[in-house]
C-alpha cells in the first residue's frame, strides 16, 4: 500500500507513534509518505520506502497567523496526485482531520476517492479538542473520517463523553518495539552518572503542566532522604524554567540533572532502576511503556490510560494524582529490596511485550484493508 501518514513532527507520544508506525510499516513492503512541517525527530537514517514531504507555507503580509491547515491540505492534494497514495491517516485530531476532510473533497471533484483514518492521541480531545473554538470542526472531523482509532479505552471513552459523534472508534493501542529498549545497560555511562552506586531514577516528558513535573521532584526529595539517588529529567518544555528554579531550593539539587531532549531513549531507559510519571492524565503513558520495555518498574498516577498498561503491585504501583507521599513510599519499597526490584523488572518486560510493535502494527494493517475494501 502507499499511505499517506500526517503527524507533528516533535517528541510528543502522537508524533512518536505515528514515526515508529511508519518505520514498520514500511520495513513490511508499504510505501510511506510523512507530510508535516519539519522531519519527524524519530525519522533517522534512509530508508528505501519511507518519503518525506515537507509542509511549506508562505507568509503574506495579510496573514497574522500563516493559513498551515490550508498549506497542508494541498500538500496531501499534490501528494496524492503524484504517488499514487491509497490513503491517508492522520495523527491527532487538530488540524490534521479537517485538512485530510479538505484534501479528500479535492480529490473526489477530480473523481478519486481517498479515505483518511483519524487517530486520536490524548490532548486533541481532552483539552484542545474541547475548546469551544475548536469543537464543532474536531467532531466534524471526526465524524466525516473513514475510520477512527484511540490509543486506550480510556481516550475512546472520553472522546464520547465530551463530543457528541456516532462514528465508532476502534481501540488500538500505541506500541513499543521491545527489541530497541530491551538491551544490556551501559556500565560505563551508569558509573558516570550515579558513581557511588546510587540509584537512578528518570522522569521523561515535554513539561506541561499537566505531566506535573513539580511532582517528580517532590517526589525524588523524598525518596533522597531514605535512599542515595539521582534523577534524570528527560524532554523539555514550558514548565522547564519553573522546574529548574523549584530545583535550585531544593535539599537534592546536587542530585538532580536535565538532559533536555533526547532522542536516544534506547541508551538512557536501560540504566534506570526506577521511571516516574505522575501525570494528572495520560491518554495512555508511551513514555512508561518504554522504560518498561527496558525492565524498569513505574511509579505513576493511576490516571486516564495508565491502568490499562501498568498492573499495580506487579510492575510499578500507581498512586492518585498529587499524592507524592504514596509515590515515593512505593519507590522506596521497590528500590530497598532486591528481590522484589528484580521481579517488578521482570514482570516490567512481560507486560511491555504484550504492547510490541510485532502484536500492534498489523492490527493498523487489517484497519487500512478493512477501509479500503479489501
Amino acid at each position: 500500500m502507499n499511505i499517506a501518514i500526517v503527524c507533528y513532527p516533535t517528541f510528543g507520544g502522537s508524533g512518536v507513534l505515528a514515526t515508529e508506525l511508519g518505520k514498520a510499516l514500511a520495513e513490511k513492503g508499504h510505501n510511506i509518505h510523512f507530510i508535516t512541517y519539519q522531519q519527524p525527530v524519530r525519522l533517522g537514517g534512509f530508508h528505501a520506502n519511507i518519503f518525506y514531504h515537507e509542509v511549506r507555507v508562505p507568509t503574506y503580509p495579510l496573514f497574522d497567523f500563516p493559513p498551515y491547515e490550508t498549506a497542508l491540505a494541498g500538500a496531501l492534494v499534490d501528494v496524492v496526485n503524484n504517488h499514487s497514495i491509497d490513503l491517508m491517516h492522520v495523527h491527532y485530531a487538530i488540524p490534521h482531520a479537517a485538512a485530510a476532510y479538505m484534501a479528500k473533497q479535492i480529490l473526489a471533484k477530480q473523481h478519486k476517492h481517498i479515505p483518511f483514518i483519524t487517530t486520536l492521541h490524548g490532548t486533541d480531545i481532552t483539552l484542545v479538542g474541547r475548546d469551544k473554538t475548536y469543537s464543532p470542526v474536531v467532531t466534524f472531523s471526526m465524524e466525516e473520517s473513514d475510520a477512527l482509532t484511540a490509543v486506550s479505552k480510556n481516550l475512546k471513552e472520553e472522546t464520547y463523553k465530551n463530543f457528541t459523534i456516532e462514528k465508532p472508534i476502534d481501540v488500538i493501542y500505541n506500541f513499543v518495539d521491545v527489541k530497541r529498549f530491551h538491551k544490556k545497560p551501559i556500565s560505563a555511562f551508569k558509573d558516570l552518572i550515579a558513581p557511588d552506586g546510587e540509584k537512578i531514577i528518570v522522569h521523561a516528558s515535554n513539561f506541561r503542566k499537566v505531566k506535573r513535573v513539580g511532582d517528580v521532584i517532590k517526589t525524588f526529595q523524598l525518596i533522597s532522604k531514605e535512599i542515595p539517588a539521582k534523577l534524570l529529567l528527560i524532554g523539555d518544555g514550558p514548565e522547564r524554567p519553573e522546574i529548574e528554579s523549584m530545583t535550585r531550593d531544593c535539599n537534592a539539587k546536587d542530585d538532580i540533572k536535565f538532559l533536555g531532549k533526547q532522542e536516544q531513549m534506547e541508551d538512557l531507559l536501560p540504566i534506570a532502576d526506577l521511571f516516574l510519571l505522575p501525570s494528572e492524565y495520560e491518554s495512555f503513558g508511551l513514555a512508561a511503556l518504554e522504560a518498561m520495555a527496558a525492565e524498569v518498574p513505574v511509579i505513576s498516577t493511576n490516571a486516564g490510560g495508565l491502568p490499562e498498561i501498568i498492573i499495580n503491585g506487579n510492575c510499578g504501583y500507581m498512586s492518585n494524582v498529587g499524592d507524592v507521599e504514596d509515590m515515593s513510599r512505593n519507590a522506596i519499597k521497590i528500590l530497598k529490596d532486591k528481590e522484589l526490584h528484580a521481579q517488578f523488572k521482570a514482570n516490567a518486560l512481560a507486560q511491555a511485550l504484550k504492547f510490541d510493535i510485532e502484536n500492534i502494527v498489523p492490527q493498523y494493517e487489517a484497519l487500512y484493508k478493512r477501509v479500503l475494501g479489501n
